[in-house]
């Protein structure tokens, strides 16, 4: 990374600044609150769509076309979408002003080809062009190949090995089921099955990729790039990968019973209730293809509900349709929540009121993986979709517990219990680091991302700093203090993995500006003095990165090139996401924060919220981003109506407090 600009005068209160009129401070964080509780569900909770890039649109054709359910009206609003989200170059991409990404413009190419386009179509020829320059067909990553090698397209030897018996490993072996992230596990068990299948379903005469294979002539590919250095996981695990190709063409027909068995008992287990395989569409899609390789017909109420559930993440309109990764109620309603009080309302309004007890439905009284890892915590988190019982995350269940600390209920005796109870699972759950991770503890290994099936490099769920932030910003609102020995440990780790530039790392969000705030929101909460000298690197690195408009924005690609952190256009939820983090580091009255305030109130809409398209979620860093469409309303909400507590707290007390101690 590049370091900011060095020296007190990043924080030099003499400069040039906007002077914040309160009415229309109070007017904004008024028409920002009316548009957020006008969209509350009559249930109490908040969501909106989860918007991804086109992978999952065209993998949706495919997986119709798969299972003979081709629906023509659907095929042609997709088709529709296709054709308006391909980039002028050809490609398409996988985040608002990104790059072509070669293994999604193969999917849509050949989507677009299963629906009836022809090759000599110009955007088709544009498409092809692109693919061709970065490598062609076999160039792409496993997922695409392992779609590729179902329909045919690629020899399944192409694929790197999954053998289902990967499933039987003990818990003491270097691989095996618990060591790698939840979406993992939910993503390749069913991998694993249909591998072990290895269907080919044909396609129709012209559809087929041949022209996408450049100079290769082969059927199948083994291109595995080595690593240089001859000592390497990547080369060992590449040996390994070579003797698994064998063994899979030669398996032990018991041993392959008895994985298939138990893999297929373990994946219809989690596919009971109402929200899909691991609530997530990757998994959901897979199990259901697994499903057709037992010998489930499509019509069985098994496959035909796993269906159901897919459909439900549809967005359509009167011309386009397009898929959602998954949905985001209790993310989108726990953060409304925190926008709401943060901007005066009270804590026992009515649409609070329903919201928290909705919330309090959702909570997990399932054992889940989680178990294995963490056997002294007991069930009592929360997740991130309607229902996904096996799989509660901590940051959903921190900013919970945070919106559930923050208001009055009818019946405060079950908030406190469900607290109570809440804390049972999220304590145990830090690693031995002193962080916490999204769903797992001591999900570490990171040089099982050299797998070769793990090109995507998201195989493991470590240990973040936006996370470990985030717990604490919980604790400090129940009351710990930064004497707590789990709190003391937690500091330790993000001081440990601070960036050497001040600002720290965001696994969920867009990125660095993400990571910093909600490492900054967290050590004000639990007490930790904001007087220290990493903090004065962060809040100095932050302002840093202030864009000459007064906002704040990050590129997705900075987690391709970490030179870039900090560096983009100005969006509100990052602007926000800056103006929070220097404020929960003691600088209000600074020019760098009325800028950011003004940028919002200049940029805010009739309605009440900000445009935005950028996409500021995190799935998985340089593989899958996300835009949250409320990402844009209840984060400037929030920073507003911080600012103007903070500003009116500093004005009935000693004036200013904008400048820090150096």
């Amino acid at each position: 990374m590049v370091s900011p600009p060095a020296g007190d005068r990043l924080l030099d209160p003499a400069l040039s600044s906007p002077e914040i009129d309160t009415v229309r401070l109070d007017g904004a964080i008024e028409r920002a609150r009316s548009r957020l509780l006008a969209i509350q569900d009559p249930e109490g909770f908040w969501v909106a769509e989860l918007e991804t890039d086109s992978t999952l649109t065209s993998e949706y054709l495919m997986l119709r076309r798969l299972l003979g359910k081709v629906d023509e009206t659907k095929q042609r609003k997709a088709v529709a979408y296709l054709r308006e989200t391909q980039l002028p170059e050809g490609g398409w991409n996988i985040y608002d002003g990104g790059p072509n990404h070669l293994s999604t413009t193969v999917k849509a190419y050949f989507a677009l080809k299963l629906s009836g386009h022809s090759r000599d179509e110009p955007f088709m020829h544009r498409a092809r062009e692109v693919i061709l320059d970065q490598g062609g067909l076999l160039r792409v990553n496993v997922f695409t190949k392992f779609t590729l090698a179902i329909f045919g397209q690629i020899d399944w030897r192409g694929v790197p090995a999954m053998p289902i018996e990967l499933f039987l490993l003990p818990r003491w072996s270097l691989f095996n089921m618990h060591e790698i992230s939840y979406w993992s596990r939910t993503v390749l068990t069913p991998l694993m099955i249909i591998y072990a299948h290895k269907p080919v379903v044909p396609v129709p005469t012209g559809a087929d990729l041949m022209e996408l294979r450049g100079d290769l002539t082969a059927k199948h590919d083994y291109y595995f790039p080595r690593d240089a250095r001859v000592l390497s996981w990547r080369n060992v695990f590449l040996a390994a990968d070579r003797m698994l190709h064998w063994y899979e063409w030669h398996p032990v027909q018991r041993l392959r019973r008895r994985a298939t068995e138990r893999a297929t008992s373990w994946m219809l287990a989690r596919m009971q209730g109402e929200g899909g395989l691991g609530g997530i569409y990757p998994a959901m899609a897979n199990s259901v293809i697994a499903l057709r390789c037992l010998g489930y017909e499509v019509e069985h109420p098994t496959v035909a509900k796993a269906f159901k559930q897919i459909e439900a993440l549809e967005v359509e309109d009167d011309r386009t349709l397009h898929l959602q990764p998954c949905v985001s109620p209790i993310w989108d309603t726990c953060l409304a929540v925190n926008a709401l009080r943060a901007s005066g309302l009270p804590a026992d309004h009515p649409a609070l009121v329903s919201a928290c007890k909705w919330l309090l439905t959702k909570q997990t009284w399932k054992k889940g993986d989680w178990k294995v890892k963490a056997p002294a915590a007991e069930p009592g988190g929360w997740y991130f979709q309607f229902e996904n019982e096996f799989y509660p995350d901590i940051d959903d269940s921190a900013v919970v517990m945070t919106a559930l600390s923050k208001t009055v209920l009818p019946d405060e005796s079950a908030k406190r219990a469900a607290l109570t109870q809440a804390l049972r699972w999220v304590m145990p759950m830090q690693s031995s680091d002193g962080g916490w991770a999204g769903y797992d503890k001591d999900n570490n290994r990171l040089f099982l991302n050299e797998i070769p099936f793990a090109d995507h490099k998201a195989l493991l769920d470590p240990p973040t700093a936006d996370l470990t932030g985030r717990m604490l910003e919980m604790l400090g609102h129940l009351g710990r203090t930064s004497s707590d020995p789990a709190v003391k440990r937690a500091i330790a780790f993000l001081q440990a993995n601070q960036e050497p530039e001040g600002c720290w790392y965001g696994r969920w969000g867009v990125n660095y500006i993400y990571g910093t705030w909600s490492v900054l929101a967290g050590l004000r909460a639990i007490g930790e003095p904001m007087d220290q000298p990493y903090v004065h690197r962060a809040i100095n690195w932050l302002v840093g990165r202030q864009n000459p408009d007064g906002g704040w924005g990050e590129s997705c690609y900075s987690y391709d090139d970490p030179r870039t952190a900090g560096r983009g256009s100005s969006t509100a939820s990052q602007t926000a996401w800056a103006l929070m983090g220097l404020l929960h580091g003691g600088v209000v009255g600074h020019p760098a924060v009325s800028k950011g305030i003004d940028y919002l109130l200049r940029t805010q809409s009739v309605d009440g919220g900000w445009e935005e398209s950028a996409f500021t979620g995190t799935g998985f860093p340089r593989v899958f981003y996300l835009r949250y469409h409320l990402y844009r309303l209840y984060f400037p909400l929030w920073a507003l109506s911080l600012y103007r507590t903070l500003r009116r707290t500093a004005d009935s007390s000693d004036g200013d407090v904008a400048t820090l101690a150096h």
